[in-house]
């Protein structure tokens, strides 16, 4: 664990994948077409943590919906790459345009597609439920599965290898 909190303490740009991370990869869809995605709150205010705790946050999903874009307005995310199949161009547009490198990136993905990506960041983690051969790449499994806390314990893993999870929870209960 200790290998994992020093690539940890270097991130300064988490991505995470939609579907299958952010959601539990079920798509609904009505009647009209209009596409319906169900997210966990938990990890929504683990990314404004992350957020605050000076971490940038981006999506890159091979979808695209209009849940992804409104919710991602909601949580300030600046940098989201909708429509994306192959990923690797979206990740090396964004990395040019952050100016980090490679090592200062973490992704996080659950299936075979996210792989180009994973293979090139500094700290590769998927969620619980992910492919077996996705999880065999990756540095980090977190606890839950996608859409089930997957992307709070990412981002309490990074806030915890940066030394500030600690000082953020703590605020809550001195207010």
């Amino acid at each position: 664990m200790q290998d994992i909190l020093e690539k940890a303490a270097k991130i300064k740009l988490v991505i995470f994948d939609v579907d299958g991370v952010l959601t539990d990869g079920s798509l609904f869809i009505g009647d009209d077409g209009e596409e319906y995605k169900a997210f966990n709150s938990k990890d929504g205010h683990g990314l404004r943590m992350l957020q605050d705790g000076g971490v940038e946050v981006a999506i890159i999903t091979g979808r695209v919906s209009n849940v992804v874009a409104h919710r991602t307005r909601e949580l300030g995310i600046k940098h989201v790459y909708q429509g994306k199949r192959e990923k690797l161009p979206a990740f090396l547009e964004l990395l040019e345009k952050v100016g980090f490198t490679e090592s200062e990136v973490a992704y996080v993905g659950d299936d075979v597609v996210d792989l180009p990506v994973m293979s090139r960041v500094g700290l590769a983690i998927c969620v619980q439920d992910a492919h077996p051969y996705v999880k065999r790449h990756s540095h980090w499994i977190t606890e839950h599965a996608g859409g089930r806390g997957a992307g709070r314990d990412v981002c309490e893993l990074l806030l915890e290898a940066k030394g500030k999870l600690d000082a953020m929870l703590e605020a809550y209960i001195s207010q």
